[in-house]
């Protein structure tokens, strides 16, 4: 099981932790690794999200998508999974942003991620039922999360290596969504994808390209955005993921 230790805007009490704002968590993974969470927790929360990020860390975005999240209602959490390799990690989307990012990712794609994202699931668990979303590198590991933790839902935006995992098979209630311009998910892939889990929703976006979600990308696209939300929202709902 992981521990935690709350600072910066959460109580702190033996044995757990007590959210009453917004702050960074401290987490350890189940082979000691300490990490630390970007974490909202609404006061009457009874779900929470897991959000998992890009390449580009845990920066100003991805804690906007946990803020929106909370938003809503639901207890949300990011785990900064580059802090394996280096603490703090905060990227822009251009092309130093983009290689620096894939340099910090190769070595946790994808088993270490996962010992993280696990000790953020166990960490919010006492609220009630758990989804993770993820984007990018965060949507093939919200795939495997789908397949190997015990959480209520998952929903996996433009992740590129579900493709090559598609011989598994989620256990919990999976939804994906991608851009029909995403060069680096072609959609024969996406059609190949949906053959084999034809109860797998998998949405394609008409005119977006990947990263759509993202309003710090040039390539996001407002209107896909706030359908694939409308579609998650809905979806975790209908699977007992309700703030």
């Amino acid at each position: 099981m992981s521990e935690a230790t709350a600072y910066g805007g959460f109580a702190h009490r033996s044995g757990g932790c007590v959210a009453y704002g917004r702050g960074m968590t401290r987490l350890t993974a189940s082979d000691g690794h300490e990490l630390d969470a970007y974490e909202v927790h609404p006061d009457g929360a009874s779900a929470s999200i897991v959000i998992v990020q890009e390449i580009f860390g845990v920066n100003a975005h991805i804690r906007s998508v946990v803020d929106r999240y909370a938003s809503f209602g639901y207890r949300a959490i990011a785990p900064a999974l580059f802090d394996r390799g280096e603490r703090g990690v905060e990227l822009g989307y251009d092309e130093a942003g983009k290689t620096r990012g894939i340099e910090l990712v190769m070595p946790i794609a994808f088993d270490a991620a996962m010992l993280d994202v696990t000790a953020a699931v166990e960490h919010v668990s006492d609220t009630g039922p758990v989804a993770v979303i993820g984007y990018c590198f965060g949507g093939s590991v919200a795939w495997i999360a789908a397949c190997d933790l015990p959480i209520a839902a998952a929903v996996g935006y433009y992740g590129g290596q579900v493709f090559g995992m598609k011989d598994r098979t989620p256990a919990a209630p999976t939804m994906l969504h991608f851009g029909e311009l995403d060069h680096g998910i072609p959609l024969d892939q996406v059609q190949a994808i949906a053959e084999a889990h034809p109860g797998v929703p998998a949405h394609v976006y008409e005119g977006a390209d990947h990263g759509f979600n993202c309003d710090a990308r040039p390539q996001h696209d407002a209107r896909s955005a706030a359908i694939a939300l409308g579609r998650t929202l809905e979806f975790l709902a209908a699977n007992g993921v309700t703030p």
